[in-house]
């Protein structure tokens, strides 16, 4: 009986010096967590890990994943993974505590480029566990802070895919993030993205990256790239508007040989656009070295055949022939009578050397006729240079 009592007292006194510790570590967590000075709460919480850490006390998952979450001075990416890891591996947290602490570990785990299939797992978790909450009706946030943090589960899940090279599988995360969150930064992610896959010839993944970017940043790089995806993925007309936004936001020429040369093409059945591809090309012929030449033979090609312009190069091959008859002419008359002295002939050849005179007259003057033609059209065309360099300022 004795020893029963004995080993009933000092269960009774255990119990009772735990459930006093278990109070006094209550009362220490409550105290921090009441704290309103920020980094007296951090303080008080690091002196409660210190005092009562792996003892098995109520709050020490949410000690880990307030000193998690939580920014202060001095506090290392180590200090983060560390507290979020532990808040993590104890459980017990609400879903709204594990969905911080989830987000907040991945995010430092991409940024960094450590662990980056954990850190896909906690993104998807977050998903997982906010998109059930918001189903179950869930009173710790509302459907909107639940959306907030599925969107930034996408997020958190798209920077983690970026950093693996996954950038297919990265749009996807980033663009599901966009729809809910509508966050710029989003965006840029997304253009940078786009890039990467443009650079490594997955256009038709490019472009679906640049969709967003367009609406939303509005800068040349997503104009010039989404048009440039759309032009490889065989969408010129798509492509047209693009590259005229991105000439709009910066002189290019690159964009503005595009602009060009989709034009060119439409010529054939739409003759009207004519002056509109000459200006773009012109421009083009100024502003990109790398296809200067191209550009400007193409301006000359299109100002040459237009209506208005048509009869230039019939006049062209008129030249060439009325030119190689003038020889011709020249020729024969130098060869019958370029050596003879007049009065040394007799009066058929002098009417002869007449009529062949006159013939050779003629030809002249039409030839001059059809040059000064020729020069009303190459001083048109000339005009629209002059009036491309000033319009662009070079010389």
């Amino acid at each position: 009986m004795k020893r029963t009592a004995l080993t009933t007292l000092i269960t009774i006194l255990f119990i009772s010096a735990s459930l006093s510790a278990q109070i006094a570590a209550n009362d220490d967590y409550i105290k921090a967590m009441t704290t309103p000075n920020a980094a007296q709460r951090v303080k008080l919480l690091k002196e409660y890990l210190a005092k009562y850490a792996g003892k098995g006390t109520q709050y020490e998952n949410f000690v880990y994943a307030t000193l998690c979450v939580a920014n202060y001075a001095g506090k290392t990416v180590r200090e983060t993974i560390e507290y979020g890891e532990k808040a993590l591996a104890l459980g017990g947290l609400d879903d709204l505590t594990k969905c911080n602490v989830l987000l907040t570990v991945s995010a430092v785990y991409s940024e960094r480029g450590l662990n980056l299939e954990k850190a896909k797992n906690y993104a998807s978790q977050v998903v997982q566990i906010a998109k059930a909450a918001k189903n179950n009706n869930s009173s710790d946030a509302t459907p909107e802070q639940w959306d907030k943090f599925i969107g930034a589960g996408y997020f958190t899940h798209g920077q983690a895919l970026e950093k693996s090279n996954y950038l297919k599988d990265a749009v996807d995360s980033y663009i599901n993030s966009y729809n809910i969150l509508k966050n710029a930064q989003i965006a840029t992610s997304l253009k940078k993205i786009g890039k990467s896959l443009y650079d490594t010839r997955f256009y038709r993944d490019a472009e679906k990256a640049f969709e967003i970017p367009v609406s939303v940043l509005k800068d040349f790089p997503s104009y010039a790239f989404y048009a440039k995806s759309l032009y490889k993925n065989k969408k010129k007309e798509e492509a047209l508007k693009y590259f005229k936004l991105a000439y709009g936001k910066q002189k290019s020429g690159e964009m503005a040989f595009y602009v060009g040369i989709i034009l060119a093409d439409k010529v054939r059945s739409n003759p009207s656009v004519s002056p509109e591809a000459i200006r773009y090309l012109l421009d083009a012929s100024f502003l990109s070295a790398r296809n200067s030449k191209k550009a400007m033979e193409l301006a000359e090609s299109i100002f040459f055949t237009s209506s208005e312009n048509a009869k230039y190069n019939e006049n062209v091959k008129e030249l060439q022939r009325r030119t190689k008859k003038l020889g011709e002419l020249t020729d024969k008359f130098n060869k019958k009578y370029g050596e003879k002295d007049e009065e040394d002939l007799s009066d058929a050849e002098k009417r002869d050397m007449d009529d062949m005179l006159k013939e050779i007259e003629f030809e002249e003057k039409d030839i001059k006729e059809i040059e000064a033609e020729q020069k009303v059209y190459l001083d048109k065309f000339n005009k629209l240079i002059q009036e491309t360099k000033q319009r662009l300022g070079v010389r």
